[in-house]
């Protein structure tokens, strides 16, 4: 079987919900930039909708 990595939002690395760290976990990255990153989007308008999809969608670390 292969051995792929999951997208998890991070129990440890969160502000809110965990997603930010949980991207910045996946693709190796500070999170930080990611979350700055998210702040951008949502004076666009976008952001936050896709912050609490993304918050229902990605599941939490085992």
């Amino acid at each position: 079987m292969a051995d792929y990595k999951r997208l998890y939002r991070s129990r440890t690395d969160r502000r809110l919900a965990g997603v930010c760290g949980g991207i910045g976990n996946y693709f190796e990255v500070d999170p930080n930039p990611v979350r700055v990153v998210w702040a951008v989007t949502c004076f666009i308008g976008l952001g936050i909708l896709m912050y609490l999809l993304a918050w229902i969608i990605i599941p939490e670390e085992p």
